[in-house]
């Protein structure tokens, strides 16, 4: 029996400490981790959780910690720098990993290592939050529908909402890569915002351009489709700009470039503030076709992102911890059904 239910990393980040928020409504036994100790001492003292501080490059010590919790939700990004570590700790620990993750490369790195999670017992979900939730749901949905669907298109509007430091830091860090989408089942790089086109997502028709989204990654997982592409919405000067981004990739990919803009993240809010959140929402819409032609289209909406992403994460949790999962690499719609995220209050079809 191990002595916690959920290890939550990263906790007192922007999108973790809202995961800790909703857990104290919950009874769930929780310890509280990261790399700051002064950070959890107050997050424990503000929440009654206990705290363990842990450096990701001891390796040993991350594993004995880990073996103390049934599951653990990474909320530390960038991920590129905390999942590999946490990953290789649970399957030693056999403690099931889920992540709040949204890039690409992440999601492709936690399934190679599914056949040794499959084998340790446990689960690896990546992307238990706005991405790839409601997304991943409303592609299975589609897949459920047109069997024999070759493309998918998913979209998806923030209307009024932010993003966190983690997610700016994010973007920064792959700033003047290459984006990518999948073409008969394999990752093929593309130009950012290659695309564009205007979506109606039923409450609003807003412009919308390709980018690297997770679930060119999980939705392939979750449906076999093979063409998969993805857009965010933006307005329309916005992906003009980014027509030229090309001339000066180079430039971003600096270390000098990159340090600058990541200053300017850091000297901003950590992340949309409660009044923010409250009154923001996000909308989804995707679109599935077969070789005849033929479509079918489908569209949710969501509370705001991040209050998706605590909820969502828990939820899995929940269900991991009463016996409900996979082991090996899974996706949340594969797992547990396109409705998952219809158990989220206020999510809703249009």
């Amino acid at each position: 029996m191990k002595k916690y239910q959920i290890i939550i990393y990263g906790s007192y980040g922007y999108t973790g400490e809202l995961i800790v928020e909703e857990s104290l409504s919950k009874n769930f036994s929780i310890l509280l981790a990261g790399r700051n100790e002064q950070r959890l001492k107050i997050q424990s003292e503000k929440t009654g959780y206990p705290y363990k501080a842990i450096d990701l490059n001891h390796h040993t010590a991350l594993v004995e910690l880990l073996k103390e919790g049934e599951v653990l939700v990474n909320a530390a990004g960038p991920f590129k720098n905390t999942a590999s570590q946490m990953v290789e700790a649970c399957i030693e620990a056999k403690t099931h990993y889920l992540d709040i993750n949204g890039d690409i490369s992440i999601f492709e790195l936690i399934k190679t290592y599914g056949y040794k999670a499959k084998y340790a017992g446990i689960m690896l979900m990546s992307g238990t939050g706005f991405d790839v939730v409601p997304t991943d749901c409303i592609a299975v949905k589609l897949k459920n529908k047109m069997p024999d669907a070759i493309s998918l298109k998913i979209a998806f509007a923030n209307i009024e909402g932010g993003v966190s430091h983690g997610t700016a830091s994010t973007v920064a860090s792959r700033l003047g890569e290459k984006a990518v989408r999948r073409v008969d089942g394999k990752l093929v790089p593309i130009a950012l915002g290659k695309n564009g086109m205007w979506i109606d997502f039923g409450e609003k028709k807003l412009f919308a351009m390709s980018i690297p989204w997770g679930d060119i990654s999980t939705a392939y997982v979750s449906t076999g489709i093979p063409n998969i592409e993805s857009f965010m919405s933006v307005k329309p000067k916005v992906y003009k700009a980014l027509k030229f981004q090309g001339l000066v990739n180079w430039l971003l990919k600096t270390q000098v470039v990159r340090k600058i803009i990541q200053k300017k993240i850091d000297s901003k809010p950590a992340g949309p503030n409660f009044e923010e959140r409250k009154k923001s929402y996000s909308l989804v819409w995707a679109e599935v076709k077969n070789k005849k032609g033929e479509t079918l289209s489908a569209r949710i909406k969501t509370p705001e992102a991040y209050n998706l992403t605590a909820t969502a994460s828990l939820l899995i949790a929940e269900k991991v911890l009463s016996g409900n999962f996979q082991p090996g690499f899974q996706t949340p719609a594969k797992t547990y059904g396109e409705n998952l995220v219809f158990e989220i209050d206020g999510v809703r079809e249009i």
